[in-house]
């Protein structure tokens, strides 16, 4: 059986008369604390921003630190207030996952209940060398295509990997604002991929799809390197019996070598010290979301407010989620 997971937008105007029958935005923005904000990461911060407020909409910070050995102690707070500095208020405190364990544990058990979930030992090394016998290639830092060693073994669920089950042929598909119809074959794309390690720690996967859905979350901004994410995502909130929210997948800031800017490729933190660093990273970002080029002279908060009214312009602006009358049959079970 074939699954093709479609959540159905329709365009609107931003009158209250036009958005009857939608939910109230809420959008996030939940930056990960391995490091301070860099352009790249302002970049999606400001756009995530930006589309909240010109939904007149909440706009939620999320503190990602789910995956507690790659946290660097400080990050969070250091995070909060570059966002501050910059302008970009949140609407409702901010909230850790590393505090939210109970909820990734209730969900996770929810899909044991409904027999979604097996036990895995297999190594990344054993991984690679069944792929490399079936005549893949293996690229250094890849993420790893699951060949589904252990979905038949009855390997027990403590003490091991877990990994999500998905049928043996599903194709899922979706609607990026600015994209266009998305559509991932699930199994040769992605594989039967790890809600909780071995050590215990959930993934991010499952930790993300929880929390979005905890916090009623109808509009997710964020980078496109995270597109190839969402299609898992969304399999995850149909098992689950959530609400697929709307996605926009926003345009990388890349270096000189057209690599992705992160704290692997040395990006350069955000400047807060000095007034025109702040203003010269604001407009910059800006300008990587494609407005206008503007470069502050006024206050923060005005320059913001103009860019508010130039989001409003853009054609992915008039997308909004319409809720399901009842809930939508995926075909998975």
């Amino acid at each position: 059986m074939t699954s093709s997971l479609n959540p159905q937008f329709n365009q609107g105007t931003r009158s209250d008369e036009a958005q009857k029958g939608h939910k109230p935005y809420r959008g996030r923005f939940a930056p990960s604390p391995t490091g301070p904000l860099h352009l790249g990461s302002l970049a999606t911060a400001l756009g995530s921003w930006l589309d909240a407020r010109a939904h007149d909409g909440a706009w939620l910070v999320r503190i990602e630190d789910v995956d507690t050995p790659r946290t660097v102690p400080g990050a969070d707070q250091l995070i909060l207030n570059q966002l501050r500095v910059c302008g970009l208020e949140w609407d409702e405190a901010p909230v850790w996952q590393s505090q939210r364990t109970t909820h990734y544990q209730n969900a996770l058990e929810q899909l044991i209940t409904i027999d979604r979930i097996y036990g895995c030992q297999c190594s990344r090394k054993q991984i690679e060398e069944v792929l490399q016998k079936e005549g893949g290639l293996i690229k250094p830092n890849q993420e790893l295509i699951y060949p589904g060693t252990c979905r038949e073994r009855k390997v027990p669920i403590q003490n091991h990997a877990l990994r999500i089950r998905f049928p043996h042929e599903c194709q899922i598909s979706f609607t990026d604002r600015d994209l266009g119809k998305q559509t991932q074959d699930v199994n040769t794309q992605v594989g039967d991929f790890v809600l909780r390690r071995a050590d215990g720690l959930f993934t991010y996967q499952l930790a993300v799809v929880v929390d979005d859905h905890l916090q009623g979350i109808t509009h997710i901004v964020r980078g496109e390197d995270l597109l190839s994410n969402t299609s898992r995502q969304i399999y995850l909130q149909q098992c689950l019996g959530y609400q697929t929210p709307s996605y926009l997948h926003l345009p990388l800031v890349t270096n000189d070598a057209g690599k992705k800017l992160s704290k692997q490729t040395k990006a350069t933190a955000v400047d807060i010290a000095h007034p025109e660093s702040i203003r010269a990273s604001l407009n910059s970002a800006a300008n990587h979301l494609g407005l206008q080029n503007d470069p502050i002279r006024g206050s923060i908060s005005q320059w913001l407010n103009r860019k508010v009214q130039e989001w409003r312009e853009r054609p992915s602006y008039n997308y909004f989620l319409v809720p399901p009358k009842s809930a939508p049959s995926t075909g998975f079970f």
